[in-house]
């Protein structure tokens, strides 16, 4: 009997070292994230959920967060997509407009912080990617067809 209770205490030391050791490893497993998870992760954590589908060619009314002096307001930058770079967290959209007879275009993170929100006013029809032939243009040579279906 004594040597029972011998082997029934190494077997129950053995076993209780090997849950300690398979505990260990998935925790250390889980602790250890690679780097591209921890980026994917915080990028999808900062990225804005409530945007619109925004096309070139779209009349867009972009609310720009200003700061001045300690208070805040948005202004409104009203104009035409003229191109779409880049994809996901790095996303920007440039907007033309004609401001007192000259062209003036902004380059906008659509996930940034700066930019409040994002309102299409009108669908655009274009067969381009890019608007950069609107820069030549002057007058009512720059408006765009406007688009029903989407």
């Amino acid at each position: 009997m004594a040597a029972d209770q011998k082997d029934t205490t190494v077997t129950e030391e053995s076993t209780q070292q090997e849950t300690v050791a398979t505990k260990a490893k998935p925790a250390a497993a889980s602790k250890k994230l690679c780097a591209e998870e921890l980026i994917r992760e915080f990028e999808s954590a900062q990225q804005k959920n409530d945007l619109p589908e925004i096309y070139v060619g779209d009349t867009v009314r972009v609310g720009v967060r200003i700061s001045e002096g300690n208070r805040e307001r948005v202004q409104p930058y009203e104009g035409v997509v003229i191109s779409k770079r880049h994809g996901g967290m790095n996303q920007t959209i440039t907007v033309r407009r004609i401001f007192q007879g000259i062209g003036v275009e902004r380059v906008f993170m659509v996930h940034s912080p700066q930019v409040a929100n994002i309102k299409v006013e009108r669908r655009g029809k274009v067969r381009r990617a890019k608007l950069f032939y609107l820069r030549e243009r002057v007058g009512k040579a720059t408006r765009v067809k406007q688009r029903f279906d989407r």
